[in-house]
C-alpha cells in the first residue's frame, strides 16, 4: 500500500515515461489501471472514435457501487515536447534535480493523476469499510487535442449505463505560483470567429475602378477592438477580445486585394452566450464588413459552480495542508470542466500552472507530496465531514 511521497513521485515518473501526445496513449492507462486494479477499482477502458479523428482510449475506475460518488477528472495526454534539444533533459525521462520533477505532464496533468491515485490508496487503507460510499477516476487521453473522443463521449456513455456522478474534482494546474493559491470554479467561454471580407481586385491607381476589402475589414475589426462587452461580474473578470490573424496574401504593392481575412477570439463570462455572442457577431458583420462570411466556433461555454459543499470542503483541505485560503476564480483558459458541469458541481484544483506547457515543465517535489494530501483530506471531509 502506497504510504509516502515518494510513491507518487514513483507513479508520477511512471506516467511521464509514457510519451502520451494527443492522441497516443503510450502505456499510460495501463500503468493507473495497474495501480487501481490491486486496490479493488473496477476499471472500464472506452475507445471512441469518430470520422476525421484518431481513436483515443479513456479509462472509468471506481471502487464501491452505493453512495454518494466523488469523481476525480483528468487527462494522461501531454501537449508535444518541441525540440528535445531545448530541454536539459528528455522530456519523456522523469529527472529529479533541486527539488524538482521535471518530465513533460508532470504539472498538465501527470502530477495530479498519481497525487490523487495515491490519495485515494491512503484513504482506502484506512476507511474503505467504513465511508461506505463510491470514489471514481474518469481519465482521458483527448483533452489537450480535439476533445472529441474523450470526456464528452465518456460521460455520454456512463449516463447510458445508468452511472451517477454527485461531484467532479478536476485536477488541471489552477495555481498561479504557489500550491493552494487557487481553485477553479468556472471558467470562462471560448468563441474563434473567421471573418472574410470580399472585393474586386484591381490597379491601386486605379482604385475607383476597383472595390477594395480592406477598409471594411479594418472598420470591422476597429469595432471589435473599441467595444467593451461586458463590466464582468462578483465571480467572472469582463470578457476580452483578441484579434489573432489578419492575411491578405498580397504579393504586390500595386494591386487592390481581392479578399481580406481576419481571426478573433473570445473569451466570455456568464453575461453572455456563444449563442448571443454569434448573433451580435453577424450584426455587426453587416453593419460594417458588408460581402463577407464569417464563420464562429465554440470551443466551450461560460460556467460557474456557484460556492458550496465542494469548494467549501476544497477550502478547508487547501487551508489544512498548505495554511493558506485559496482564491475562488474563473480565471484562465478552458478543460474539460465544461463538459462535467452538465451532469454534477465541478471545481478544479491541481499544481501550478506556471510551467505547464514549457520547455523544461517541472514540478516541485513538495508539491506533489502536498498534493496528494490535500486530496486525500478532501476525500475524508467529503465522505465523514470535519469531525471524523
Amino acid at each position: 500500500m502506497m504510504a509516502n511521497t515518494s510513491d507518487v513521485v514513483g507513479l508520477c515518473k511512471d506516467l511521464i515515461r509514457c510519451p502520451s501526445v494527443t492522441p497516443e496513449d503510450a502505456g499510460c492507462l495501463d500503468v493507473l489501471q495497474a495501480f487501481l486494479e490491486p486496490l479493488g477499482f473496477t476499471c472500464q477502458r472506452m475507445v471512441f472514435t469518430e470520422q476525421g479523428t484518431a481513436d483515443v482510449d479513456n479509462l472509468y475506475a471506481r471502487f464501491g457501487t452505493s453512495g454518494e460518488n466523488f469523481c476525480f477528472a483528468g487527462h494522461t495526454d501531454v501537449v508535444p515536447p518541441g525540440k528535445v534539444n531545448d530541454w536539459t533533459t528528455d522530456p519523456f525521462h522523469p529527472d529529479i534535480r533541486d527539488g524538482w520533477l521535471y518530465g513533460r505532464g508532470v504539472s498538465d496533468m501527470k502530477g495530479a493523476i498519481a497525487a490523487f491515485a495515491v490519495a485515494a490508496a491512503r484513504f482506502l487503507d484506512t476507511g474503505k469499510d467504513s465511508f461506505g460510499g463510491s470514489i471514481s477516476l474518469l481519465i482521458t487521453g483527448d483533452e489537450e487535442g480535439p476533445s472529441i473522443n474523450g470526456t464528452r463521449k465518456m460521460l455520454e456513455r456512463l449516463k447510458a449505463e445508468g452511472e451517477t456522478i454527485d461531484h467532479c474534482l478536476v485536477g488541471e494546474p489552477t495555481n498561479p505560483d504557489e500550491l493552494g493559491e487557487m481553485i477553479k470554479i468556472g471558467r470562462r467561454g471560448s468563441l474563434n470567429g473567421h471573418i472574410k471580407v470580399n472585393g474586386v481586385q484591381g490597379h491601386s491607381a486605379y482604385p475607383d475602378l476597383a472595390d477594395n476589402p480592406l477598409p471594411r475589414l479594418i472598420g470591422f475589426l476597429q469595432h471589435l477592438v473599441s467595444t467593451r462587452l461586458d463590466d464582468g461580474n462578483d465571480h467572472f473578470p469582463p470578457s476580452t477580445l483578441a484579434v489573432t490573424s489578419i492575411d491578405v496574401g498580397n504579393p504586390a504593392t500595386n494591386i487592390i486585394p481581392a479578399r481580406g481575412e481576419a481571426r478573433f477570439n473570445i473569451r466570455f463570462n456568464d453575461h453572455h452566450t456563444g449563442a448571443s455572442l454569434t448573433g451580435q457577431l453577424e450584426i455587426w458583420r453587416q453593419q460594417y464588413a458588408g460581402d463577407s462570411e464569417l464563420d464562429i466556433r465554440i470551443s466551450g461555454e461560460a460556467f460557474l459552480t456557484p460556492p458550496g459543499r465542494l469548494s467549501d470542503i476544497l477550502t478547508r483541505a487547501v487551508e489544512t495542508v498548505c495554511g493558506r485560503t485559496p482564491e475562488l476564480s474563473t480565471t484562465g483558459g478552458t478543460s474539460d470542466a465544461r463538459f462535467i458541469k452538465d451532469i454534477c458541481p465541478v471545481s478544479e484544483f491541481g499544481l501550478t500552472n506556471r510551467r505547464a506547457h514549457m520547455v523544461d515543465e517541472r514540478a516541485r517535489v513538495s508539491d506533489l507530496g502536498d498534493l496528494c494530501r490535500i486530496y486525500r483530506e478532501t476525500l475524508g471531509l467529503y465522505f465523514f465531514g470535519p469531525s471524523r
